[in-house]
C-alpha cells in the first residue's frame, strides 16, 4: 500500500486539515465489507445510505449523528437456537460515515431488512451568495464638497 507525505500540502495549505484528516483515515481504513450498503445521491443536495440488515430489527439498530460523523451500529440480541446451516450473518458491526460541512440526518426508516437514512446538505443563509446593491451616489468631487462644507 503506498502512502503519501502531506507535508507539502500542510505547508502552503490553511483550513484543509479536515480534508487531510479525511484522506489519511481512508488510507488507514480496514475495508470492513459487513454490513452491504448504498450512497445514492438523491437529488442535487439529498442523499440516502441504504444498508441491508436480513436478521435485525430496528430495536438491534442504533444511529448517531455527532460533529459530521454518523455512526450506525447494529447488535442482535441472540437467542440460543440450534442451526442446521448458519448463512445469514447477524454479527455485530459499527459502520462510521463522514459527513461534509451542512449534511445533516433528516430521518431513518427500517423495511423489509433495508435501513434507509436521509441526509440532506443546507448551507446557511449567511453563507449563499447574495446580490449587493450598487449606489449611485455622490462622486467623488461632491464627498469634498460635503467635508469641506462640515469643516
Amino acid at each position: 500500500m503506498r502512502t503519501f507525505d502531506f507535508a507539502p500540502l500542510w505547508r502552503s495549505s490553511i483550513g484543509f486539515d479536515r480534508l487531510v484528516d479525511l484522506v489519511d483515515a481512508a488510507q488507514r481504513s480496514n475495508e470492513e465489507t459487513y454490513p452491504p450498503y448504498n450512497i445514492e445521491r438523491v437529488a442535487d443536495d439529498r442523499y440516502q445510505i441504504s444498508l441491508a440488515l436480513a436478521g435485525f430489527s430496528p430495536s438491534d439498530v442504533n444511529v448517531t449523528a455527532e460533529q459530521n460523523v454518523l455512526t450506525i451500529e447494529g447488535r442482535k440480541n441472540e437467542e440460543k437456537r440450534e442451526y442446521l446451516y448458519h448463512g445469514i450473518s447477524a454479527r455485530a458491526f459499527k459502520r462510521q460515515f463522514s459527513l461534509a460541512d451542512h449534511v445533516e440526518v433528516k430521518g431513518a426508516s427500517f423495511d423489509n431488512g433495508i435501513l434507509r437514512v436521509d441526509l440532506v446538505r443546507e448551507i446557511p443563509e449567511a453563507m449563499k451568495p447574495r446580490k449587493i446593491a450598487i449606489n449611485a451616489g455622490s462622486s467623488p468631487s461632491n464627498v469634498h464638497q460635503i467635508e469641506s462644507k462640515a469643516a
